[in-house]
């Protein structure tokens, strides 16, 4: 609808969007504590390595493979009502969760989190859409929405890590009570409810076990080829989803009413608004898996130093967030959005050079988070406004799927790639004098040459060191360069593609051919 004509949100809704705002924020949260609670957790309660493994990714896998079908329910039942009654199961889950005796328990309570976590983000996406009806209140409140999960991933670390200080390690879970809490108190009073009356209320639960079975296959075999590397069972199982996700889609277009409209993909905005979302979340997490490791095993920061030092990234990207909305006063977001991806890209050739040096570095981080998160939020909005309002949770279910992929393959793509560079400098540069279990260990991970390193005579260890860093450094610069090229060739695309739009994200005249009304 026209920003000229559309009804202006009031004061209900705005207090009604920092109550949506709570999900978001706990659910950043929970993304970054988790990998400061699994030491505490594991000293406590002593699990497996593999059971380590599920503790930390049953909850993407779960997530991940829900994400569109609550969202769809949402659209039938309510999407207030889904809200409400997700946020007091994640509140319940989330106490099981602190108090869990057994890695068993740890892990069932979290496929819990998982499974109530995806009935929140696609409801109060959608719920946002439908409150703000104006474009630049739209955008807005989005990008509020979107600084409060960035505000959440950046303080994980530091509440958490104060919790733990006095607490026990399950103490952080409970951080999801008051939270939850103030989101069932007033929710009633200044959301209101949506749903699509035109929906049969049912949902084809076929579809859901498709869906599910072809997103946990592809996800379970990205996370094992990002631990383990290229295998014939990862792949095989990657194979299999996409098999799987194949009938499910064949499936989507005999329905009379689908758990997935297949039209929403026939509108380029939407489409490509995905694409982008996804390219930016597999480059943020491409390149922090390398950071992370580049300023402790490289440089020799401790971990808190470290988390300090790339607190500067973490702050611009809330503030990319809120500037988003405040460009597209003056331009269309399809213009911000490529602008966006330009910046990023500079920032990425600037990481390739400044590699070297930790404050460069850190500057090349900031500017890249600061362009991405730009993207990522203004891509949300691309994403809401071109699907019909009776299919948001839908639309934002699909595109919490596509951050969850993106995030999945960033990992595992560019883990891959770089320990095939790491391996290929390491091979022929070892210093004589290694035993052969030492000398597999330094080249396999940095993390194993650093082990290597404090077990040999000094002037050993520090030819190890010296080799394997260079080695390391060389492979995060060729794999950021790589990232560069992706994020060039994204801003090309976007800038191609959607170059027709107006600044209220409609097609213009010329570009109407290639949309399809939803629905």
């Amino acid at each position: 609808m026209p920003s000229d004509i559309a009804p202006r949100a009031g004061l209900r809704e705005w207090i009604g969007l920092v109550t949506l705002t709570c999900p978001a924020l706990l659910i950043g949260l929970d993304f970054t504590v988790l990998h400061l609670v699994l030491p505490h957790l594991a000293a406590e309660l002593n699990p497996s390595s593999v059971e380590m493994l599920w503790i930390v990714d049953i909850y993407g896998f779960v997530i991940a493979g829900l994400l569109i079908p609550m969202g769809a329910l949402g659209d039938r039942i309510g999407r207030r009502r889904m809200l409400l009654i997700g946020s007091v199961l994640f509140a319940l889950a989330s106490v099981l969760t602190a108090y869990a005796n057994s890695p068993e328990m740890v892990i069932a309570t979290r496929a819990l989190l998982g499974l109530t976590g995806a009935t929140l983000l696609p409801s109060t996406l959608s719920l946002i859409t439908n409150m703000f009806r104006d474009d630049n209140q739209r955008r807005l409140a989005i990008a509020v929405w979107s600084t409060a999960f960035s505000i959440g991933n950046a303080a994980g670390p530091v509440v958490g890590g104060a919790m733990l200080e006095h607490f026990w390690w399950g103490s952080v879970f409970l951080l999801a009570l008051p939270v939850m809490l103030a989101l069932m108190v007033l929710s009633p009073f200044v959301v209101p409810e949506y749903r699509d009356a035109e929906a049969s209320g049912r949902i084809d639960m076929t579809s859901v076990a498709l869906l599910l079975a072809s997103l946990l296959t592809i996800v379970y075999g990205i996370k094992e080829i990002a631990k383990d590397g290229l295998g014939l069972v990862p792949v095989a199982a990657i194979v299999v989803g996409l098999a799987v996700g194949a009938v499910f889609l064949r499936r989507q277009r005999k329905l009379p009413d689908p758990l997935l409209d297949l039209v929403l993909f026939t509108r380029r905005a939407f489409t490509v608004s995905i694409g982008a979302q996804m390219l930016v979340l597999f480059t943020l997490a491409a390149f922090q898996f390398f950071l992370m490791q580049y300023l402790q095993l490289v440089l020799g920061l401790s971990p808190l130093t470290a988390g300090l030092w790339t607190l500067p990234g973490m702050l611009a990207g809330v503030v990319g967030a809120l500037l988003g909305p405040v460009f597209t006063r003056k331009y269309t977001p399809h213009q911000v959005i490529t602008g966006g991806l330009v910046v990023a890209t500079v920032g990425l050739v600037g990481a390739v050079w400044a590699v070297q040096a930790l404050l460069p570095t850190v500057v090349a981080f900031v500017v890249m988070n600061l362009a991405i998160n730009i993207v990522w939020a203004l891509s949300y909005d691309q994403i809401l406004s071109a699907a019909p309002p009776e299919r948001a949770g839908t639309a934002s279910g699909a595109a919490e799927t596509g951050n969850e992929l993106g995030i999945a393959l960033g990992v595992a793509l560019s883990g891959s790639l770089g320990a095939a560079v790491y391996h290929a400098s390491v091979a022929d540069s070892l210093p004589a004098g290694l035993s052969p279990e030492d000398a597999d260990a330094a080249a396999d991970t940095l993390t194993g040459a650093t082990a290597v390193a404090e077990r040999v005579p000094r002037e050993l260890a520090d030819q190890v060191l010296e080799v394997t860093r260079d080695a390391f450094t060389n492979s995060m610069q060729l794999t950021t360069g790589v990232l560069a090229v992706l994020m060039a060739g994204m801003a090309l695309a976007v800038g191609r593609l959607l170059r027709n739009r107006s600044r209220d994200g409609e097609p213009a005249q010329d570009d109407t051919a290639t949309e399809q009304p939803a629905g």
